[in-house]
This record gives C-alpha cells, sequence and structure tokens, in this order.
C-alpha cells in the first residue's frame, strides 16, 4: 500500500544544496567554503511551516546536476529539481532528467554577452522543454529581460524570473526598460518569484511597493511563486532562512493571496500534488 503523500503546506521553490569538495564550474564568479545539505533544508523547510520545496542548480556547479538529484531522488515527494544542461543535451537525457524529478532548466545569464534565442538552435531546445511542461528560469537584470523572454516565449515554454526580474532598486513604470518588461507579462506563461530582495538592495517597503506593481502587470497573484534563495550564498552572514520568510509573509498579510504564491501557484506550475 502506497504511502499517502505529504500535504503540501507550502512551497519554496528556489534552494541550492552543495557541498564545498565538488568538482567545480571552471567559469564560476563564487566557489563556497561550507555545505549546504538537503537534510539541513528540509529542517528549515519544517520550522517555517512548509512541506515541499524546488531545488536550483547552482551556477558553480556547471551541468553536473549529480548531487543535487541524488537528494531529489531521495525525497522524491517533497523535492522537484531546475537543471542546468548543455544546449546539445539529447531527448533521451532529458528523459532521464524528467524521470529524476526535474521541471525546468535555469539559465544564469548574470554577467554574460546576450545570445540571440530565436536561432534555431535555441528554439528547438526551448520547444523539446516545452513539450515537456519544463520551465525556463531566467536570472538576469529587469533593463535586460525584454531581451530575452520573447524570443523564449516564441517557443511555447513556460518562463520563470528569478528575485523579482532584479531590479536593483525598486520597481519603476516610468523606467523605460522596467515598463517593458512589466508589459511581458500580460502573457500568462510569464511567472515571477518574489525572492531575494537583499540581492536587489530592496527594503520591505520598496518590496511592497514592487510587488504591487507587479500584481497590477499580472492581473493578480496568479503567476507569483515564492523562494528562500537559501543559503543566501555570498550573504550568508547577513541573511537566514526565518527572516526570508517572513518577509514573504509581510508582503502577503492576506491569507488568501499567501496561499496562492506558497501553494496553488508552485503546486500547479512544478507538478506537486
Amino acid at each position: 500500500m502506497k504511502p499517502t503523500p505529504l500535504a503540501v503546506t507550502g512551497i519554496d521553490t528556489h534552494a541550492h544544496i552543495f557541498r564545498h569538495d565538488l568538482p567545480m564550474a571552471a567559469d564560476r564568479r563564487y566557489s563556497p567554503s561550507y555545505d549546504a545539505l538537503v537534510e539541513d533544508y528540509l529542517a528549515h523547510l519544517k520550522g517555517s511551516g512548509l512541506s515541499h520545496g524546488v531545488l536550483i542548480q547552482p551556477s558553480f556547479l556547471g551541468t553536473d546536476n549529480s548531487f543535487m538529484l541524488e537528494a531529489v531522488r531521495c525525497y522524491p515527494d517533497q523535492l522537484r529539481a531546475v537543471v542546468v544542461v548543455d544546449l546539445q543535451i539529447s531527448d533521451a537525457e532529458l528523459d532521464g532528467l524528467e524521470a529524476s524529478g526535474t521541471v525546468g532548466v535555469r539559465l544564469n545569464l548574470v554577467g554574460l554577452a546576450l545570445e540571440d534565442f530565436s536561432l534555431p538552435r535555441w528554439q528547438q531546445f526551448f520547444q523539446k522543454l516545452a513539450r515537456r511542461r519544463w520551465s525556463v528560469e531566467i536570472q538576469r537584470g529587469m533593463e535586460d529581460l525584454a531581451l530575452i523572454v520573447p524570443a523564449i516565449l516564441e517557443s511555447g515554454a513556460t518562463v520563470v524570473i528569478d528575485h523579482f526580474g532584479l531590479p536593483k532598486g525598486q520597481i519603476d513604470p516610468g523606467n523605460d526598460k522596467h515598463g517593458r518588461f512589466l508589459s511581458l507579462l500580460a502573457n500568462e506563461q510569464v511567472w515571477i518569484k518574489l525572492s531575494a530582495t537583499y540581492r536587489n538592495n530592496l527594503t520591505l517597503e520598496q518590496a511592497s511597493a514592487s510587488l504591487q506593481v507587479l500584481v497590477d502587470a499580472c492581473g493578480g497573484h496568479d503567476r507569483f511563486l515564492w523562494g528562500s534563495d537559501w543559503p543566501h550564498t555570498q550573504f550568508e552572514d547577513q541573511i537566514n532562512y526565518v527572516s526570508q520568510f517572513s518577509i514573504i509573509e509581510a508582503l502577503l498579510p492576506t491569507p488568501a493571496h499567501r496561499t496562492q504564491v506558497l501553494v496553488n501557484n508552485p503546486s500547479k506550475l512544478f507538478g506537486f500534488v
């Protein structure tokens, strides 16, 4: 008899796990000096009354997703994975990743030259992900998102934007580049993570004002997700899990909105039941 699935009380959609002695990507911008283990992460979830999580492959581990996927295999009911892969990955390899709990692919584009995602090689890649109903997760400053997202959407793939869109300060509809990004949010294939305010130098008041701008652009709360960004790499001495969860509680004081963002939305997008 199969065990009863764990009830979804809340889903953290952005966290990383790693060991500092794992092989690191040669072009990394950061090298951790400590371990962030899945058992520690699950303890943080439980301590905040949350039940499930989505693990994101950290950029410094490159395309070797094995450490993260092993954790997902150990906790298949609780965890999902967003991986980093080579553009030339085969369908068979993608099938294997899907069987291991993968629900998306991450493109961390911070500090990189922008590519033309309308090229056939990229479109074919994104179409493979779209057929699997995976999302494409983008990390890039808000000023460039309107140059990136439309081509990905053209493939039929769903796009998830990290960390409020990385506006580096309060989102300003009067800023032309912010405005071009906001116009993308009319497309129901675009989702946003309300995460890592500290990476945008956002005070709680600025985050609240930015959220209202995003809600207006999206027409409601149906495409927002929350992520802790644990273990808060490069901000470990300033940030902790409890403080990050308290921010989303403050930003979403209405219980219905909080349930939408913490339970309903991620359950739908990432296939939790």
